[in-house]
């Protein structure tokens, strides 16, 4: 298997598997030499599942559209039957504990043809926008392997950022999806509330959805075509798209009314980042849109947003170590968990259920006003997908002492993500910009609630008309 095979998408390798040009063994078998290569430098692969997958791809597949295709799954809330699953934990992995089912999105996977070949590193349950476990150590950014690859998706945009695989599992409750896209040079879409169930364990009304990195827009768009829909019981349900999301891409959007945020309402914005954002809007421009200054004006309260996100974060950290200490068989300590990991959960126990009742419903009013800003003549809002480039490894991360070491740091990086898990809406970040040093900056679309379609028409104007698939980081196959 040629390292030009490992580095079409998955798209283009699901053809040649379909058009009898090269085998599902043949791809497996080409990613794991890649990971192989490569793994040791960048440490973005901590559960490699090598073996079943070579059983797997050498079984009758299901005759999916990416039958072969292999895929990398997260190591956070995705359990596959039979694989450790850790969700960044100590704890967790010093117990060995193995999941004794697939979830449903898992599930689409398989029956889609995808072959899992391993589950890729994460923070600690995801609470952090870096990929610095100390389970198992630090993900690196294959394009400056000193900087971080973001989180908490960490662990899959650095695999497919290097080649090892060409999409990737990943999940998205404050900008986990796009963050290390944007980091990593990657499209990573974070999806509508109720697109892609949530079950049978987790709850589609809350912050978190799940969704894939990779390279192209339309590998974005087909694995959103074979995972999205409702399972039984979900609790949010998005409206189904009017057609399959594949045919999006490349489709006329027509003229659109794009507003653009290219400041931080709340702090300084780093030069890059507004270069980014001031060349697309341009390019989108000479598309043919309808490009002006102009962002929903909830976003301009930041301490407000902030509180009701907090409350919902923490909480969400408490529970998370409740169910943790489940599996485990007892209540877990501070000694089981990361000081950042504990500080969030004490955190919650001064949330009272009033509080968070009234975070809730600051939340919904924060939704609606959202929502009239669209409802009001814009298409899609155009900003930073981040504050900054990329950090440096340990810029991010508090200390024993001090928890909440990284707290501002993290806040002049997230101003623009977390808003949509929020509101429910659809983003996407796209790779339109590398600075000087040689690191990605990504930009971020934003349409209303249920429009990912009119995502994948403009994503796939900017791709075509600034192409990145031609780029490979210094750490690639």
């Amino acid at each position: 298997m040629t390292d030009d095979i490992g580095w079409l998408d998955a798209t283009a390798q699901a053809e040649l598997v379909r058009t009898g040009q090269v085998s599902p063994a043949e791809l497996v078998e080409g990613a794991i030499t890649r990971t192989e290569k490569l793994n040791p430098e960048i440490n973005a692969m901590i559960h490699p599942r090598f073996d079943k997958a070579r059983v797997e791809a050498a079984a009758a597949l299901p005759d999916g559209p990416f039958r072969g295709v292999p895929i990398m799954i997260k190591d956070l809330s995705a359990p596959s039957e039979g694989d450790p699953q850790h969700n960044g934990m100590r704890v967790l992995r010093d117990m060995g504990y193995i999941a004794p089912a697939d979830n449903h999105l898992v599930a689409r996977y398989r029956k889609a043809g995808f072959v899992m070949i391993g589950r890729t590193n994460t923070p600690e349950l995801g609470l952090v926008p870096t990929t610095e476990p100390e389970s198992h150590g630090a993900t690196r950014n294959p394009w400056d392997t000193g900087h971080t690859p973001g989180g908490s998706s960490g662990g899959s945009a650095a695999a497919v950022a290097a080649g090892m695989v060409s999409i990737a599992h990943a999940s998205d409750g404050g900008g986990s999806i796009r963050i290390p896209a944007s980091m990593c040079g990657l499209v990573g879409l974070k999806v509508s509330r109720g697109r892609i169930t949530m079950g049978p364990d987790r709850d589609e009304s809350q912050l978190g959805v799940a969704h894939v990195v990779a390279r192209s827009v339309r590998d974005v768009a087909g694995a959103l075509d074979v995972t999205q829909g409702p399972a039984p019981g979900d609790m949010v349900v998005a409206p189904p798209p009017n057609r399959p999301y594949v045919e999006e891409v490349g489709a006329d959007p027509g003229r659109l009314r794009i507003g653009v945020l290219a400041h931080n309402p709340n702090g300084a914005l780093h030069a890059d980042c507004e270069t980014a954002v001031r060349t697309t809007a341009a390019l989108l421009e000479s598309l043919g849109h309808h490009v002006e200054e102009s962002h929903p004006p909830p976003l301009d309260r930041a301490q407000e947003n902030g509180r009701a996100f907090i409350s919902r974060w923490s909480t969400g950290a408490k529970l998370n170590l409740i169910v943790t200490g489940r599996l485990v068989g007892r209540d877990l300590t501070a000694d089981d968990v990361e000081p950042y990991t504990w500080a969030m959960a004490e955190m919650a126990n001064g949330v009272t259920g009033v509080d968070l009742a009234m975070a809730l419903a600051a939340c919904a009013a924060f939704t609606r006003e959202m929502a009239g800003w669209w409802a009001g003549g814009f298409d899609l809002l155009l900003s930073p997908t981040l504050g900054g480039p990329p950090p440096r490894l340990g810029e991010l991360m508090g200390t024993p002492d001090n928890p909440f070491a990284g707290g501002a740091k993290i806040s002049a990086l997230v101003p623009y993500t977390t808003h949509f898990n929020v509101t429910g809406q659809p983003a996407i970040s796209v790779p339109m910009h590398w600075n000087d040093a040689g690191l990605p900056i990504g930009i971020q679309l934003a349409a209303a609630y249920g429009r990912e379609d009119l995502l994948f028409q403009v994503a796939a104007q900017l791709e075509q008309a600034q192409p990145w698939s031609h780029r490979r980081p210094p750490v690639s196959a």
